[in-house]
């Protein structure tokens, strides 16, 4: 695997900007494949594993450049839980961990680099030369990832009986005896103005 600073550096191309959730991030995702023996993220281990990320922030993008992990390459799942963490799962062994970023690193980042005044200035400089306990929690964790979400070609496809769109990965819904897509059975994030 490259170094920390070249996958900060293609991180931050890819995200647009370099802040301290790039830092975390390129440091969290290196430390979870670590953890789960991948060496070859990009390589001939990139279908080996699966990264179930709990945020939609800064860290995520480099959660991705790292690991080459995607939504559309079903290898990256995101919770929406709005918590600085993620979990990475080896999918042949079942080793799995979940990284969490501590939240006192931000007032330890003052011992680390005291003469930066700025505190995200601090938190960018400090988060790179902290050491991973006290920037991480980490806890061995067991993940039942479901056949449906495992990366590959969806198991099946299903039209819905209302509007007729057409569902993959059992993400289907039968209620009252139809086959309904989720925003039919459950109502829609948008509103359709003909």
């Amino acid at each position: 695997m490259e170094s920390f600073d070249e996958l900060l550096a293609k991180s931050t191309a890819i995200h647009g900007h370099i802040c301290a959730g790039q830092v975390i991030g390129v440091r969290l995702a290196m430390i979870g494949l670590r953890e789960i023996n991948i060496k070859e993220p990009r390589g001939s281990q990139r279908k080996d594993f699966y990264v179930l990320v709990e945020i939609d922030r800064c860290a995520t993008d480099a959660i991705q450049s790292v690991t080459g992990c995607s939504l559309g390459k079903r290898s990256l799942k995101w919770l929406d839980y709005g918590i600085m963490a993620a979990t990475f799962v080896n999918l042949k062994d079942q080793r799995a961990v979940r990284i969490t970023a501590l939240e006192e690193s931000r007032e330890a980042a003052k011992k680390y680099c005291p003469e930066i005044t700025d505190k995200y200035q601090q938190q960018l400089a400090a988060y790179r030369v902290m050491p991973e306990e006290e920037l991480f929690q980490l806890q061995k964790v067991k993940v039942a990832v479901p056949s449906q979400d495992m990366p590959g070609r969806p198991l099946k496809r299903v039209q819905c009986e209302k509007c007729g769109d057409w569902v993959q990965d059992c993400r289907e819904v039968e209620q009252d005896g139809k086959i309904l897509c989720q925003p039919c059975a459950h109502g829609r994030y948008y509103q359709i103005i003909a």
